[in-house]
């Protein structure tokens, strides 16, 4: 029997582990790595190609939603499973904006999740219960004016946005991203430009809002 190869992204330790037990006892199913951060889980997607990833959204120094679209750009046939404790409106949007094939949350059923991976290992799109009526109704909720700005942005100013609201400074942003520190600045400027905000605090404000980072993770 062929085993559904699975990619475990979550940085919570327990539950990350607590996952790798509940999927290892399905025959069909082996989890091939496991990422405590977004960035973790986009590189050990191409060096394992799994065929599914389940993902968290909330996690540090790339968020599951922007980790998700890197994923999807480089390996279109890997899919990906959202599992956050989140159901919320805008990430609902934001996943399927980003490639992802389904949306469940951590409260749901052991059995459900199991479900949801071999469903979209098949091909399906599978949101749970409290997803499902986010997903039919469009971005009708969304506004306007916020979500184009978001959009507008380019993946890089996406990652420097998460990074300058969880605090880090500009020396540290640079060498995560392997860019120069000037670089970095001018990422800032232009998000200020895009977004049109005036200061790194208004920065923040707005990626709590938008949900880059959450200050409940």
């Amino acid at each position: 029997m062929y085993r559904i190869t699975i990619l475990l992204a979550e940085d919570h330790t327990i539950v990350r582990k607590g996952l790798r037990a509940l999927l290892e006892a399905e025959a069909d199913m082996a989890v091939v790595a496991e990422a405590e951060d977004g960035r973790a889980a986009v590189q050990l997607a191409q060096q394992r190609r799994p065929d599914v990833v389940v993902m968290d959204i909330s996690m540090p120094g790339l968020n599951g939603i922007e980790a998700t679209r890197q994923i999807k750009a480089q390996l279109p046939d890997t899919k990906v499973l959202i599992l956050t404790r989140h159901a919320d409106e805008t990430y609902v949007h934001a996943i399927l904006g980003a490639g992802g094939s389904g949306y469940i949350v951590k409260k749901a059923a052991p059995t459900e999740l199991i479900a949801a991976i071999r469903a979209v290992y098949h091909g399906d799109v599978f949101f749970g219960p409290e997803a499902a009526g986010i997903a039919m109704t469009g971005n009708a909720g969304a506004t306007p004016t916020s979500e184009d700005r978001y959009t507008a942005l380019t993946p890089r100013e996406r990652e420097v946005l998460q990074l300058v609201a969880e605090g880090h400074p500009n020396r540290d942003i640079a060498d995560v991203l392997r860019i120069s520190v000037k670089t970095v600045e001018n990422h800032k400027a232009s998000l200020m430009d895009k977004l049109g905000v005036h200061s790194t605090a208004a920065l923040t404000q707005y990626a709590i809002r938008k949900g880059v980072i959450s200050l409940d993770s």
